[in-house]
């Protein structure tokens, strides 16, 4: 068998996920492009123990199913919190949510804007 196929569709797919990462709003859509990585990764892990000889035998496979595994936590706990930021703000743009909640004991900081601060 010829790695070159396996590996350069494993790089397209990795390419195209990591666009889908950088240019998407959508919380679900970057989860998803999160995902197309990941089975690129799992491409490369099986082509790799296939082709190579390794040490252990069929060691690529076992990484390809504890990769598949974490994916699998990566989903329910990615779409659990777009559940919640749906309820919250009524939207999944990626834009729209804050980095930071403001201190409930502090008071805002005014800001004068005749001063220029």
């Amino acid at each position: 068998m010829r790695p070159v196929i396996p590996y350069v569709t494993a790089a397209l797919l990795f390419g195209l996920g990591v666009y889908g990462v950088l240019r998407r709003r959508n919380a679900v859509l970057v989860l998803m492009s999160v995902e197309l990585m990941l089975n690129a990764v799992n491409l490369i892990l099986v082509t790799a123990d296939t082709t190579a000889r390794a040490v252990l035998p069929h060691s690529g496979q076992v990484f390809a199913l504890f990769v598949i595994v974490l994916a699998a936590a990566e989903i329910g706990v990615g779409l659990a919190i777009v559940l919640q930021l749906y309820r919250l703000r009524a939207t999944v743009a990626v834009d729209d949510v804050p980095l930071t909640e403001p201190d409930p004991g502090r008071e805002p900081a005014v800001v004068d804007s005749e001063a220029g601060r």
